[in-house]
């Protein structure tokens, strides 16, 4: 098992205000707006040093969609900020219709994804919103998995033409991948070559996959770790070649097992190589207050149920 180690914590959501910043400059096409959560989405440097580039939309988010579609059309690449369950739920129409029905280059970031935002409960911690944006013809959806990545990522998507669905989190996690990294939207990450079993991991679930890995090493099972940070497109091409190779697959998600990247990943083995497979995911329930860690272990997305999953589908190789 590759070893892998960090220096410091961070959360995703930083990864993404400093990406933005740094696109900001690059391009001064790029503009943000924000539904009232400029400090949680860590949109501030943004604001301040480009304030003529950056709408307050008030809590408004229906609005902040369509103004971001209509900012398109005079050739402005809107970068539109809430969380994630109003990023996708409380604005589904809007998307559909004037941003992916029409085409639009809009990049839909949403902070405060899935279980781990914690405390502010299942009202907030949205679980289906994966499966509500990959559905979208034509949507790209993304998952990074560390401050690093995200970065990454937030900078990427201001090259790419269409609309976009960027998915990161509150909780501060292990950077681990490199400062200098080369995102590449629809490209699976290697974390560790094995050749007993499948693991692709997508999000926070990552790291969490890399730990279950080294327990597996420790008692003899070589396993194979896939970051998959694009959900759609997928990386077909990476899922088959590793399932074939390791003949059983688990997925890794911080989502409802229904329309997320299990999913899609099944979906691809039953019409190409149909290989057994096993989910980590929630298993079609809201969520609850809690600590990020507390909520990881009793939904059961932590290292030890991927541990578990990787035991059980290694049988029904």
């Amino acid at each position: 098992m590759k070893k892998y180690t960090y220096t410091e914590k961070k959360d995703t959501r930083s990864g993404f205000g400093a990406g933005l910043l740094e696109v900001g400059r690059k391009n001064e096409n790029v503009v943000g707006l924000c539904a009232d959560l400029i400090g949680s989405l860590k949109m501030g440097d943004f604001q301040k040093e480009f304030p003529e580039r950056f709408v307050q939309t008030g809590i408004a988010e229906a609005n902040m969609i369509g103004m971001a579609a209509g900012m398109t059309i005079g050739g402005k690449i809107p970068y539109t900020g809430t969380f994630a369950n109003f990023s996708t739920g409380r604005v589904y129409d809007q998307i559909r219709q004037s941003v992916v029905y029409s085409g639009k280059n809009v990049k839909i970031c949403a902070s405060h994804a899935g279980l781990t935002l914690g405390e502010d409960g299942a009202t907030h911690q949205i679980l289906e919103d994966i499966g509500m944006m990959k559905m979208l013809p034509g949507m790209t959806v993304i998952n990074p998995c560390d401050y690093n990545q995200t970065k990454a990522a937030t900078i990427a998507i201001a090259d790419y033409e269409g609309p976009v669905y960027l998915r990161f989190g509150r909780p501060v996690i292990p950077v681990f991948t490199p400062a200098d990294q080369k995102f590449e939207i629809g490209k699976a990450w290697m974390v560790n070559e094995g050749t007993d079993v499948s693991i692709f991991a997508t999000g926070h679930l990552v790291w969490e996959a890399i730990l279950a890995g080294e327990k597996l090493a420790e008692e003899g099972i070589n396993a194979e770790i896939i970051n998959i940070h694009t959900i759609k497109p997928l990386d077909e091409e990476a899922v088959l070649n590793s399932a074939k190779k390791t003949g059983c697959v688990v997925s890794c998600e911080e989502h409802n097992r229904y329309g997320g990247l299990g999913e899609s990943i099944a979906q691809l083995l039953a019409k190409e190589l149909p290989t057994p497979m096993e989910f980590v995911a929630v298993n079609d329930s809201f969520g609850e207050s809690g600590t990020p860690a507390e909520l990881m272990k009793k939904y059961g997305l932590d290292s030890s149920n991927i541990v578990e999953a990787v035991k059980k589908v290694m049988k029904r190789k």
